[in-house]
């Protein structure tokens, strides 16, 4: 038991003029129970902790604050019996695992940090090329050959950082994944993986499509899959998408 909150206790009793038998029967519990606490052989829980400070007239957070450093200002800080639990764990751990606790707390309390100020502050946006005409999730449609139609505004963020420039969806064919009407988001390369969705040229037709060993497939199974031929190119890896251009 913290020996700062040993002497607290037993002055607290002497002060008010008590003796340990009177104060046992106030909150009831035995007199040697009592006894313990003021020796130091075991501490009370914090219900009894509280209601010895009642008895004595004295502040517990005040005690707290001193005996653990907790930085307790009276009532503006309650402090819960867990918080209480966990500083007894950690004043029990060794210095290797009293620093493994802290390096933890200063990490989670750098990442909460970050969170808290990501949200008060504006998100970061650059600017990307729009082409007018659209990829097609159906039946294909005329592929993009002029100048871009205008420059649009993405969130400059990490799941965003490779997008080269942005076309609009037509059709139904990639649904759940990519609807009619959305933005994608496209990093501009001639060459994908099979399985990642890209924007194609077959036959001087646009696509989205996810890439096959020999076709375009459709995410939705009531639409057709387009084979691939010799016209076919890719011109570009779809990284994401915005409702809205």
């Amino acid at each position: 038991m913290n020996k700062y909150i040993i002497e607290k206790l037993k002055e607290g009793r002497a002060n008010a003029k008590l003796k340990q038998s009177e104060v046992a029967e106030k909150i009831g519990i035995k007199g040697n129970t009592l006894s313990n606490y003021e020796n130091g052989v075991s501490e009370p829980d914090i219900d009894t902790f509280c209601a010895l400070c009642d008895i004595y007239n004295v502040d517990p957070s005040s005690i707290l604050n001193e005996a653990y450093g907790l930085n307790v200002q009276g009532d503006e800080f309650k402090i819960k019996p867990s918080e209480i639990e966990h500083i007894k764990k950690y004043r029990a751990l060794d210095q290797h695992g009293q620093e493994t606790v802290s390096y933890i707390l200063n990490q989670e309390t750098e990442r909460v940090r970050q969170i808290n100020q990501a949200a008060s502050t504006p998100a970061a946006t650059r600017m990307i090329n729009y082409y007018y005409r659209l990829a097609s999730a159906g039946t294909g449609q005329i592929i993009f050959d002029m100048p871009p139609t205008k420059r649009i505004e993405i969130p400059d963020i990490s799941a965003f950082r490779k997008a080269d420039y942005a076309i609009g969806v037509n059709g139904n064919s990639m649904e759940p994944i990519y609807h009619d009407g959305e933005t994608l988001l496209v990093e501009m390369t001639d060459h994908i993986e099979i399985g990642e969705v890209g924007i194609f040229s077959v036959n001087n037709e646009c696509f989205v499509k996810k890439l096959g060993k020999t076709e375009l497939i459709s995410l939705n199974p009531e639409k057709n899959n387009i084979p691939l031929n010799e016209t076919a190119r890719c011109m570009g890896r779809v990284v994401g998408k915005l409702e809205y251009a």
